[in-house]
């Protein structure tokens, strides 16, 4: 009996493989010299609105330094 279910346990996990293995085959790919062109393209689109490029207006910055307070 065991014999059987380890036959059977063998055949799900052959069905998951293939079934992985078909999807992986589906996927549609482009060229590397494509997708780095378009990447390309898509980051100096959006640069202008990129924080590490432009910078953080300090209003907005949550990440800034306290203000200090001092009493005279």
């Amino acid at each position: 009996m065991s014999n059987n279910s380890a036959r059977s346990n063998n055949l799900v996990i052959a069905q998951k493989a293939v079934k992985q293995l078909r999807f992986e085959a589906s996927v549609q790919r482009i060229k590397v010299s494509q997708a780095a062109a378009d990447l390309k393209t898509f980051c100096l689109q959006n640069a202008n609105k990129d924080p590490l490029l432009m910078g953080v207006p300090s209003g907005d910055n949550p990440f800034r330094p306290p203000k200090s307070c001092s009493v005279f």
